[in-house]
């Protein structure tokens, strides 16, 4: 079958893709479900939900091998042909062969940020999008200056994040904007 990646920087829009197209195969009477990460509770515990309040039922999984392991199982046991792995660059860099293997028998679409705020690559993100079938590269639009965003500048008391800040943080509009390269402040 296929492996599909949608990669951008926050607010592209990403989310909204992934459950079009999990969607899409639902529609076509096929079976399809969506999988996001435990610990992102942002908008629901159980469901992804987009930053514009667009909402698809999820199973959870933690950012473990074992949950990589109920991935796995879930799609067997409920014998799904389609499903959607939402943030892919919360989940370890196991996920890919996970993922790249499922894909063999089923559709796979995953999404997940390009760039971490420091401007450096999310090595799960871009280990799947090598090995994809097709990659969507989705952008937003810089809030400092309106053109294409490929960034995603994390904000502390509306000054860039430091450079020593942890990797993952959970967030939303409070925390995070899309920006060009050249309004992107890099951290220090």
């Amino acid at each position: 079958m296929t492996l599909e990646v949608i990669i951008g920087p926050m607010f592209s829009g990403k989310t909204s893709e992934l459950i079009r197209l999990v969607e899409r195969e639902v529609y076509a009477k096929r079976k399809g479900a969506i999988f996001k990460i435990a610990f992102d509770k942002r908008y629901s515990a159980k469901q992804v939900v987009t930053h514009n309040g667009l909402k698809y039922d999820a199973y959870t999984v933690a950012s473990s091998i074992e949950g990589l392991h109920k991935i796995e199982e879930l799609v067997v046991s409920q014998e799904l042909d389609a499903i959607g792995v939402d943030e892919v660059n919360f989940f370890p860099e196991a996920l890919v062969g996970v993922l790249d293997r499922l894909a063999d028998t089923r559709r796979v679409i995953a999404c997940g940020l390009n760039l971490n705020f420091r401007a450096e690559p999310f090595p799960t993100t871009m280990q799947l999008a090598a090995r994809a079938d097709r990659v969507r590269y989705l952008s937003a639009v810089c809030v400092v200056c309106g053109q294409e965003a490929t960034r995603t500048q994390r904000l502390i008391a509306g000054k860039p994040a430091p450079k020593d800040s942890p990797i993952i943080i959970v967030g939303g509009k409070e925390m995070y904007e899309p920006r060009c390269r050249t309004c992107y402040a890099p951290p220090v």
